[in-house]
């Protein structure tokens, strides 16, 4: 059956040297649209209703809580968050407003240059180890459990596609 909610049969036409994509691949790619554009909404407005945070928000709290200075240069987390860094300076504002991080400008030491970095304060720890049942549980009943068995091959293709983007998988080392 052909979906109506993603009509992308322009795409899957042949019109020169680029290969059709067959109808199987069609559906395929289309249930992957789907899940791209609304897994992250279902995912945020659970965050914001029961935690007020943002997804983006729950994500660099949890990558600053993944290190061991629980600490991180904007930068990174930029790249980490796949944004720009004025994005990324304004969901640290929100998280800073919050008390849930801090901001501190590291000067350069002899090299002239400064760097701003964010750090997890208590508070944060605090409403991080609060949101991440909630979240948990609906990342495994939207994703990990219709997944099941093929949940590791899923998590394998996601780190290729991650790769041929060109993104790390992690922020390199301060």
């Amino acid at each position: 059956p052909r979906s109506t909610l993603f009509p992308y049969t322009t795409l899957f036409r042949s019109s020169g040297p680029t290969k059709r994509i067959d109808e199987d691949r069609q559906q395929d790619w289309i249930a992957i649209v789907k899940v791209l554009l609304v897994l992250p909404a279902a995912l945020e407005a659970q965050l914001l209703r029961d935690n007020d945070l943002t997804l983006l928000g729950y994500m660099i709290l949890a990558r600053l809580d993944d290190t061991p200075d629980a600490t991180l240069r904007m930068s990174q987390i930029a790249t980490m968050a796949n944004g720009s860094l004025p994005r990324t300076s304004q969901a640290i504002s929100r998280l800073e407003d919050r008390g849930w991080v801090r901001r501190t400008v590291i000067s350069g030491r002899g090299q002239g240059r400064r760097f701003t970095i964010a750090s997890l304060t208590e508070a944060g720890r605090a409403q991080l180890a609060q949101a991440t049942p909630g979240h948990t549980a609906l990342v495994r009943r939207l994703v990990i459990e219709p997944a099941g068995d093929q949940f590791s091959a899923l998590g394998s293709v996601a780190q290729r596609i991650v790769e041929a983007l060109g993104l790390p998988m992690r922020p390199t080392a301060n």
